[in-house]
């Protein structure tokens, strides 16, 4: 069992975590942060943690920003868009189990003091921007790294602030090579 609280955005997305793993989750229901919810989470995170788990959308993006802020201290964990796309859907709930652990074996939690370990050169010279391969190179690092996908700028700042450092980005970026 998994000691956290999850917060995903759905019903079906409760449904498809509890395929994979034995935990408790809270539903968003979307963007809609009810303040019956939000002291709800509140609760959760102060008793047990939370990880925070949205769809791979940008819907999921503001929603785990506002989560993010207002809890910082959650785990975030990350379902690669790829793995959480089906029939032209995307979302937690088209995840496999399998995706879901995986995800949730790599959550992590935000840094309160993020390092400037990784700079813009660094995505430049593994060409995870400004090239044409660069955003399925950054999906492909980020499913590694647990971080997820996101555009150059994003996750310059996820790989600083997750605590990501150079020998687990280098061995990610060799193994994505292999």
């Amino acid at each position: 069992m998994i000691r956290e609280v999850i917060v995903v955005e759905g019903k079906k997305d409760v449904a498809a975590v509890k395929r994979a793993v034995e935990a408790e989750c809270l539903v968003t229901g979307g963007f809609s942060l009810s303040r019956h919810l939000l002291s709800q989470i509140e609760a959760a995170y102060g008793r047990s943690g939370i990880i925070i788990l949205t769809d791979p959308d940008s819907a999921g993006e503001r929603i785990r920003k506002v989560l993010s802020a207002r809890f910082p201290a959650a785990k975030h964990a990350f379902v690669p868009r790829d793995e959480a796309t089906a029939a032209d859907d995307v979302g937690i709930e088209r995840a496999s189990a399998e995706a879901i652990r995986a995800a949730l074996a790599k959550a992590r939690c935000q840094e309160w003091q993020p390092e400037a370990v990784f700079a813009m050169e660094d995505l430049h010279s593994a060409g995870l921007a400004a090239s044409p391969a660069a955003a399925e190179r950054r999906a492909a690092l980020g499913a590694a790294l647990g971080i997820g996908y996101a555009n150059a700028k994003t996750f310059l700042r996820r790989l600083n602030n997750y605590g990501v450092t150079r020998t687990e980005f280098t061995a990610a970026l060799a193994a994505m090579e292999a």
